[in-house]
């Protein structure tokens, strides 16, 4: 028996908006199933923040359309959309209980006392704090001030939530834990979130879908696996998680391909992206930092890519402990992550280690020419 698909909650069909001469948003078309939580993930000025305010009502697009339940948005103000949105900072009503935060917006809309205080008290329970309604807001923490203002949108049950970065007010360890929250309180209530981000971090662990954005467009939409094992283009790789690039050109041969630097070095890699490679063209490659082997000393690592390194420098962090080196011929620089074994406890800055991967874990893509190689940490947080 084959499982029902979920209808769509929100489309949007070739977005564009344009300031001026600068294109902030262009051809933005994707569709999100009923239920599902929806990241946008990009650097700041890649426009989304200008496609947020298009999907709430504040902006209109130039052209495209916006359709929530199939039915188009345009001319729609904000408050006459069937969604609501929850801001980084939070905008809860100081001089009112929490309790009446909650009911603000059903107040507003006229429905009954006992139907409110009904639903209050429903959805306090829902995010984990029944015997809050009588509290002051400066009673509470920063974890259960972000869970009100969900609570607060939430109560008017909207087709679909918008969150604009909730979490870049608070604390690190505060923010980790809320990740893991608001991913269990949108699988409780099944409303379709749309997170707006700049954090791969919360991106990667809440979404079921991500949406990559760079310069107005989506350069690719996809659950968080397939982005991080198989990105479609180089910004994708380079952005979401570390990776170490490496600029040079194609070389083909009986082996498989293989990229040259400028400097020499040669190194197996597995064509990437959408686009053919041809032999001689310039190209990037990527490889993840955990995707390199080490041991110490010289060794054959039994890889397709095998290099002589030294430490320069050792970034300690626990499970997540890595090594800047720098190949020995070639002066490639390199960022390696230290397996969890206590092998490599105290190693230091200076010595020298072996290293290898296979080519099916070296990524390859065109690029716009020019040789060169360029190693380290590339992605993360824009």
């Amino acid at each position: 028996m084959s499982l029902q698909t979920p209808p769509i909650d929100l489309q949007c069909q070739n977005l564009c908006k344009t300031f001026g001469s600068h294109r902030a948003v262009r051809e933005i078309s994707f569709a999100i199933p009923s239920g599902s939580f929806f990241s946008i993930l990009g650097p700041s000025g890649c426009g989304k923040t200008t496609l947020l305010r298009m999907l709430a009502g504040f902006l209109e697009p130039d052209s495209g359309d916006i359709r929530i339940k199939s039915q188009s948005m345009l001319g729609v103000p904000p408050n006459k959309r069937p969604l609501n949105m929850v801001f980084q900072h939070l905008a809860l009503f100081p001089m009112m209980s929490v309790g009446d935060n909650i009911g603000y917006g059903l107040r507003r809309r006229s429905v009954g006392a006992d139907e409110i205080r009904r639903r209050v008290a429903d959805v306090l329970k829902r995010v984990g704090l029944p015997d809050a309604a009588e509290k002051r807001v400066d009673q509470l923490s920063g974890g259960q001030k972000q869970r009100i203002a969900l609570a607060r949108c939430l109560v008017l049950e909207p087709t679909v939530l918008l969150l604009d970065e909730p979490l870049g007010a608070l604390d690190l360890k505060l923010r980790e834990q809320m990740k893991i929250e608001l991913k269990q309180l949108q699988q409780t209530f099944g409303t379709t979130f749309v997170y707006i981000t700049h954090d791969q971090s919360e991106a990667m662990v809440m979404s079921d879908q991500v949406a990559v954005m760079n310069h107005g467009r989506f350069e690719q939409v996809a659950s968080p696996q397939a982005l991080y094992y198989a990105p479609a283009t180089p910004f994708v790789a380079g952005f979401v998680g570390d990776s170490n690039r490496i600029e040079g050109r194609l070389v083909g041969g009986g082996e498989g391909p293989r990229i040259l630097s400028r400097h020499g070095l040669s190194l197996a890699v597995s064509p990437a992206g959408e686009h053919p490679l041809e032999d001689g063209a310039g190209v990037e490659a990527f490889v993840r930092p955990e995707s390199i082997r080490v041991a110490r000393g010289v060794h054959d690592m039994a890889s397709d890519n095998q290099l002589v390194a030294t430490v320069e420098t050792v970034l300690f962090d626990g499970a997540n402990s890595r090594i800047e080196v720098r190949e020995s011929v070639h002066q490639l620089d390199l960022l390696v992550r230290l397996p969890q074994t206590h092998e490599f406890a105290d190693l230091r800055r200076g010595e020298t280690v072996s290293l290898g991967w296979m080519s099916g874990q070296t990524l390859c893509f065109a690029s716009g020419g020019g040789d060169g190689d360029r190693g380290g940490g590339q992605g993360g947080r824009g």
